[in-house]
């Protein structure tokens, strides 16, 4: 058995997801190596859950009786939870979404609605990555179409990492908003964070961070980014899908208008006009995802236990055996940085002329579950001429072991192949 420094008790740990004890088609065993589209969900998780349908199932806030009063206490206590997983100054600063692109999308809404300061329009920019997952990418092309701003990105390098070379005439004076990802989905980049909020804030403009493939995998702390605006979603994070965070300023809460209107984010409702609830509710039209909340702050307590820099150091020696182990696979090429550093722990490649999905198909066949296609950041895939890849990404519960199955899977790929 291959020994890394740095690893997570994984013999320990993976005891703690029942869905990877699973025996697939003829007795393979699952090797689960899909975790950048949604990681595995622990015990601890599924059971608040569970009790939360057994015996606390209420709607939230409104009710005066037990049941509501316990619902509002666990989903309350979910966001204080999440509050303090990121080291948001304030709980009120979390907003609850059903995931990144609702999160992505409301602030997308928010600026093109707002009044000045911040609104978007026909004489302003946006800016975005051409690393973008489709959900960071989208929301600002709608924005631009409907308000008339131009949008702008900063490339690609060849070797995965964005280029800044042109940062002074990208990011200008009449950039209103910044937005990029922390971690890329498809290529694992850690993005350079200082550099591109330093010139925002140079210029006056606000800066979203998608921090979908950073808040599972390593510590994330808010204040320290300096970002006005943090996304990232519970189901890649050990938590329930259907849940999703969006944290904001204050000031910046306090000022910009709602994106859905209904119940619970209101404050006064009249047949002529409505006044709003403060952040968080002004955001959290409707019944919320009460249960889904409660799974991720049971999802929160789990990896709080472990420890995120604990879960980063294990990944990164995971990663840097994969990237090395895949090197040695003749005809394979990483799409992105080849070292470990400054990377995360999803590693996208092609196999020679064997396309993605029958490289998926063939080792899903042996048990290995990859992940196929452009992952969402298409964009990705054109910048470098490929139609698509395949992505294998790690977590806090992958094992040597599975890298070398995977490796192992591509042998019989290309000896399947010919």
């Amino acid at each position: 058995m291959t020994q890394l420094p740095g690893l997570l008790d994984t013999e320990a740990l993976r005891k703690d997801f029942p869905i990877l004890d699973r025996v697939l088609h003829d007795g393979k065993k699952l090797v689960y190596l899909d975790n950048a589209a949604t990681s595995q969900t622990p015990r601890q998780v599924i059971d608040a859950v569970s009790e939360y349908y057994e015996r606390h199932n209420a709607n939230v806030h409104r009710g005066v009786h037990v049941l509501a009063e316990e619902a509002t206490a666990l989903y309350e206590g979910a966001r204080d939870k999440v509050a303090a997983f990121i080291n948001a100054p304030s709980r009120d600063e979390v907003i609850f979404t059903k995931n990144a692109s609702e999160s992505l999308n409301l602030v997308a809404n928010m600026l093109g609605w707002a009044d000045e300061p911040y609104r978007v329009d026909q004489d302003t920019e946006i800016v975005i990555t051409e690393m973008e997952h489709h959900s960071n990418i989208v929301p600002w092309q709608l924005l631009s179409q409907r308000t008339g701003a131009k949008l702008k990105w900063f490339g690609l390098t060849d070797d995965g990492r964005l280029d800044l070379s042109k940062i002074d005439e990208i990011i200008t004076e009449k950039t209103k908003i910044v937005s990029f990802t922390l971690v890329s989905n498809i290529m694992g980049t850690v993005n350079p964070v200082e550099a591109i909020v330093r010139r925002a804030q140079d210029v006056g403009a606000l800066v979203l961070i998608d921090a979908s493939q950073a808040a599972p995998h390593m510590p994330l702390d808010v204040q320290a980014l300096q970002a006005d605006f943090v996304a990232f979603t519970g189901h890649k994070m050990c938590g329930p899908t259907g849940i999703g965070v969006l944290w904001g300023r204050q000031e910046l809460l306090e000022d910009l208008p709602p994106f859905l209107g209904g119940g619970e984010m209101i404050e006064t409702v009249s047949m002529s006009s409505s006044t709003y609830a403060p952040a968080p509710h002004k955001f959290e039209a409707g019944t919320p995802p009460i249960a889904q909340a409660v799974g991720l702050g049971a999802a929160v307590d789990y990896l709080t236990s472990i420890g995120m820099e604990n879960i980063a150091r294990h990944e990164h020696a995971i990663t840097e055996y994969a990237v090395r182990r895949l090197q040695e696979v003749p005809g394979l090429r990483i799409i992105g940085p080849v070292t470990a550093e400054d990377r995360g722990a999803a590693i996208s490649f092609v196999l020679g002329d064997i396309h993605p999905h029958d490289v998926g198909q063939v080792l899903d066949e042996q048990g290995i579950a990859v992940r196929v296609g452009h992952h969402c950041a298409r964009p990705v895939c054109l910048r470098y001429g490929i139609p698509a890849t395949t992505r294998a990404s790690f977590y806090l519960y992958s094992t040597p072991a599975e890298v070398d199955a995977l490796v192992e899977g591509l042998e019989h790929v290309r000896n399947f192949f010919g």
